[in-house]
């Protein structure tokens, strides 16, 4: 049996405008009035709390970066409730596996009650039920940490396992945790990075080129192993 591990902001929803618009409203609030999306996309895939440590050190911001993530987590929050769009194909994924008994699980960089409200308001709460926060683990992607836990909670040996994720950080912990991936760049600029080439299945186009028919149709193929 395999048992698939789903990377959640980027993945299987586009939380990515969410976190963007909560950070700079953060650095807006300490004196850093044009972060834009550009300098936000060279963050997608590394943890909230890491980005905000090289930010605040960057612009010299003064306030102790657990304010900083504290004031990001509230203005998100808000946001993710209410305002956050799963991607559809990736909705059929997920409703495919779970209809067929897979074990799933979401590991993600994001707090936990910050996954908690996306999953609440995007409805896959009652589909994905083991949940990882890098909150929870020593150390955040690129380091195994996340996925590592999420296969220990699913009762998954690591090579049983096969990680969904859209970002370099995320295909690197996959590989270090000894699991097949599955990638599904958010920015599709970044399918040449070299991170992705240990992928077993990449869609070089992205959430766009994505299909669960295809990603179950190679998860079939690997299980026939």
């Amino acid at each position: 049996m395999i048992s698939v591990i789903f990377d959640l902001d980027g993945t299987l929803v586009d939380s990515e405008p969410n976190y963007y618009e909560s950070g700079r409203r953060t650095l807006a609030r300490h004196g850093v009035p044009d972060f834009t999306w550009e300098q936000h996309s060279r963050f997608i895939g590394i943890g909230t709390l890491e980005t905000l440590e090289i930010l605040r050190e960057r612009y010299g911001i003064q306030a102790p970066v657990e304010q900083l993530l504290a004031e990001q987590n509230a203005v998100y929050l808000e946001l993710a409730r209410t305002a956050t769009e799963v991607f559809p194909e990736m909705r059929k994924f997920v409703e495919r596996l779970h209809a067929e008994g897979v074990p799933m699980a979401v590991a993600s960089g994001s707090s936990r009650e910050a996954i908690d409200a996306v999953l609440v308001g995007t409805g896959l709460d009652s589909l994905l039920t083991t949940v990882v926060s890098a909150e929870e683990v020593a150390h955040g992607k690129p380091a195994p940490d996340v996925f590592l836990e999420a296969a220990r909670r699913l009762g998954a040996e690591p090579a049983e396992c096969v990680v969904v994720e859209d970002a370099a950080p995320g295909a690197l912990a996959a590989r270090a945790a000894g699991m097949g991936c599955v990638a599904v760049p958010y920015v599709v600029q970044s399918a040449d990075d070299a991170a992705f080439a240990g992928a077993g299945l990449l869609f070089r186009g992205g959430q766009r080129e994505f299909t669960a028919d295809a990603a179950h149709d190679w998860l079939t193929a690997r299980l026939a192993r």
